[in-house]
């Protein structure tokens, strides 16, 4: 259906946008500060430069009005891209599918699990950003939450804001055009999942009080709303696609139509999806080999006593022995820096046959 395809087209936007530098996601441990990356193209700002990048994205003509009317969006969105792709690439770092960009048109166009997992992330890190852009003073229309009930202006005069997640889902929605869900299976899975990724920034929105007072008592609190780290969401969002549940559609007269189905563990009576659970409609191809999805693992790297046999597919491992330079031995010197010594070490490194 039309409207959901143009409720999803952002996502797609954020799936489809070229990659950051390698350099920016190799080695990745999970504890990288992921906002700290680079932004991908030049910064955008109000004027002609913010409604310039506008037209370089790949929106639909009412999404590029809104673009121009909300200075900062652009380069919000850019963050967004930066964030999902990272994340995404992260979490599946160990596994055959690593969510390489190689491929990924035609995986979008499939109901695979992948597939649920990129259109949630992309709908998390689109929310995530919105919400930090507002409470960080890079969009004009927004500021630091108004949720009833929190000091956030008192919070604003201490030097805190809180993330505004109230407003980012509200923008998000009317920027997505969300108003009718589509009649079709697809449509409804991709909705779907879109709108876990959502509940899962939600989910993690916490209250963070600080206390002012002589030595540290709490005489004044001053509680503000604030997002978890998106590593916390991308992690929830993994675990949701390692239980994602295989769906069909049924028919509910009771309602009028046709709603999303599916078994969540063994043959018993089919029940409606969680609002949490991520949903697809077929089953992933292996990856193991090169195809229109993926590049395969042929060469990529894996740990012997970990996932070398799964990431392998049966093919077996190549071992490469290398010497490698680290930092060791570190001191700190009056009164300013870090003295280290270069160490030497040999590094086993194990990767996958053709």
């Amino acid at each position: 259906m039309r409207s959901a395809a143009r409720a999803c087209r952002i996502l797609l936007l954020l799936l489809l946008l070229p990659p950051p530098p390698a350099a920016a996601y190799f080695g990745l441990t999970g504890k990288e500060a992921l906002s700290h990356f680079p932004a991908l193209g030049t910064a955008g700002g109000p004027g002609k430069g913010h409604q310039k990048q506008c037209e370089l994205l790949q929106l639909s003509r009412r999404q590029r009005r809104l673009c121009r009317r909300e200075p900062g969006l652009a380069e919000t969105l850019r963050e967004a891209v930066r964030l999902g792709i990272l994340e995404c690439q992260l979490q599946f770092r160990s596994e055959r599918w690593n969510c390489s960009l190689e491929g990924r048109p035609s995986l979008l166009k499939r109901g695979f699990k992948e597939t649920a997992f990129l259109y949630a992330v992309s709908a998390a890190a689109l929310t995530h950003s919105l919400a930090r852009a507002c409470s960080a003073g890079r969009m004009e229309r927004c500021t630091c939450d108004d949720s009833p009930g929190l000091e956030n202006r008192k919070a604003w005069q201490w030097g805190v804001c809180g993330d505004n997640l109230k407003y980012s889902t509200k923008f998000l929605k009317k920027f997505l055009g969300q108003k009718r869900i589509g009649k079709d299976l697809r449509a409804k899975v991709d909705i779907h999942n879109t709108n876990v990724g959502i509940k899962a920034v939600k989910n993690g929105l916490k209250t963070t009080c600080k206390c002012h007072g002589v030595s540290g008592s709490c005489a004044v609190r001053t509680c503000w709303k604030q997002l978890s780290p998106f590593h916390e969401i991308g992690r929830l969002l993994k675990l949701r696609y390692d239980d994602a549940v295989k769906v069909f559609s049924s028919s509910n007269d009771a309602v009028g139509h046709s709603e999303l189905a599916g078994h969540r563990h063994g043959p018993r009576q089919p029940a409606l999806p969680r609002p949490t659970d991520l949903v697809y409609v077929e089953d992933s191809p292996s990856f193991c080999r090169p195809s229109k999805y993926s590049l395969g693992t042929a060469g990529r790297t894996c740990s012997r006593e970990g996932n070398c046999a799964s990431m392998c597919c049966g093919r077996g491992y190549n071992t490469q022995s290398r010497l490698v330079t680290f930092a060791c031995h570190c001191q700190v010197r009056w009164c300013c820096y870090v003295e280290c010594q270069q160490c030497v070490q040999e590094e086993v490194v194990y990767s996958c046959k053709q």
